[in-house]
């Protein structure tokens, strides 16, 4: 019993130091819970990032859309009709001035120039008769004017003993009609020789006509060969062996030239005039084109790693669009650019002095209107108003509202205010 005492009494001293905790518990909570809505705590400053205002000399870019072409685009075409017979070449392959493309059935056209060089022959043959006939009939003039002139010799003796009447009537009338016959001969000879020579004449152009129907031949035979007439890479073939091709037929395949390789841009009208005011003599005009580079980026977003150079500009302005055409070249040593091809063409054709820079994504765009978030030495925000220029790289050019050294907002933009507090950190 008495040990059963001592266990109550135990157990009740334990339960009134519970009671006395928990009660201290709950002052100390209702003390604390007293002190909070008494006094509010401030919150800390947003934390942003900031970047200043840089100043820097910048090229200004222009860029525009590209496209790729050979140098030189040369359509191979058959000039005379026939059927092909071999296709020499493979498509897409380098090939070199004269290298054989295709040919053409050559045996009518061999045929042909047979034929030409026997007539070539013939009147070559023709041309020398003639002369050989010129010949005999300058002899027979020859033999002619010597009986007449003794003829006359005797016309002329046989007249004074007429007169004194060594000889008879008869005799002086024989003479003169032997000299009349002589005279007729010599005539008839001299026409011969006329003849002869007309003939020669004749033959001479039958031997040019020849020669040149041999030429004509000749030149039609090498056309059955279809070559190439630069270096150049050609395209897939538009016939195969066995088409019937003609002058009238379409291009066979084409042959471009791609190093270095073309590339067509247009540029404004509007851009076109400010260069030219810039640089208004022909001199200066091209000086200033020497000095322009080109950068290629192509379709994948790559930077081509060769640069370009100006070529030339259109002799007009395209009345549809009011732009012009540009051309650059660009080397190609490995032929991995392709007519065809498209990409962004840019050059840098002005010099900004002293232009002010900010990164694009510090640049506020509110309904059209321009805007900076300024943190000032304090960490006071201040929107403002800006004008921005070109884009370089990945910063803006900021024409009015902002000086060197500014700090800018940069992260956390959508949040700023006019007047708020914020813990700047650089970037």
């Amino acid at each position: 019993m008495h040990s059963s005492h001592q266990c109550d009494a135990f157990d009740d001293r334990a339960m009134f130091h519970a009671v006395l905790l928990t009660m201290a518990g709950l002052i100390l909570i209702t003390q604390g819970c007293g002190k909070t809505t008494g006094a509010t705590t401030a919150p800390p400053p947003l934390q942003v990032r900031t970047a200043e205002v840089r100043q820097m000399d910048v090229p200004l870019y222009r860029e525009w859309i590209g496209t790729l072409d050979g140098l030189v685009n040369a359509d191979i075409k058959a000039q005379v009709t026939g059927y092909l017979t071999n296709q020499a070449y493979t498509e897409g392959s380098f090939v070199q001035k004269g290298q054989l493309l295709f040919q053409i059935d050559p045996r009518p056209f061999q045929a042909a120039v047979d034929r030409a060089q026997g007539q070539l022959a013939q009147s070559e043959g023709q041309l020398e008769q003639a002369r050989a006939q010129l010949t005999l009939a300058e002899a027979q003039v020859a033999v002619a004017q010597a009986n007449q002139r003794r003829t006359q010799l005797d016309v002329d003796r046989y007249t004074p003993l007429m007169q004194q009447q060594a000889i008879t009537q008869q005799d002086l009338d024989n003479a003169t009609q032997n000299n009349q016959a002589a005279q007729a001969s010599l005539q008839a000879s001299k026409a011969q020789v006329e003849t002869a020579k007309a003939q020669i004449t004749a033959a001479v152009a039958a031997v040019q006509s020849a020669r040149a129907a041999v030429e004509t031949a000749r030149i039609d035979l090498g056309f059955t060969s279809l070559t190439s007439p630069i270096d150049g890479i050609p395209g897939i073939a538009q016939q195969q062996v066995g088409a019937l091709v003609s002058p009238a037929s379409g291009a066979v395949t084409t042959v471009s030239t791609v190093d270095p390789i073309k590339v067509y841009f247009n540029a404004s009208e509007q851009e076109y005039m400010e260069r030219a005011r810039l640089y208004p003599t022909p001199q200066t005009r091209q000086a200033s084109r020497d000095l322009l580079e080109f950068e290629l980026v192509l379709a994948d977003g790559t930077t081509y790693p060769y640069k370009g150079k100006f070529d030339f500009a259109d002799r007009q302005v395209d009345i549809r669009t009011g732009a012009i055409r540009i051309a650059a070249l660009f080397p190609n040593p490995n032929n991995n650019l392709r007519p065809g091809q498209y990409g962004k063409v840019r050059t840098a054709l002005n010099i900004q002095k002293g232009a002010l820079l900010v990164p694009q994504q510090a640049v506020i765009d509110l309904q059209g209107t321009r805007q900076l978030a300024l943190v000032d030495s304090t960490g006071k925000v201040k929107i403002q108003p800006v004008k921005v220029g070109e884009t370089f790289g990945k910063d803006w050019i900021i024409q009015e509202g902002v000086k060197p050294g500014d700090r800018v907002v940069v992260d956390g933009i959508q949040q700023m205010r006019n007047g708020i507090q914020v813990d700047a950190k650089p970037i």
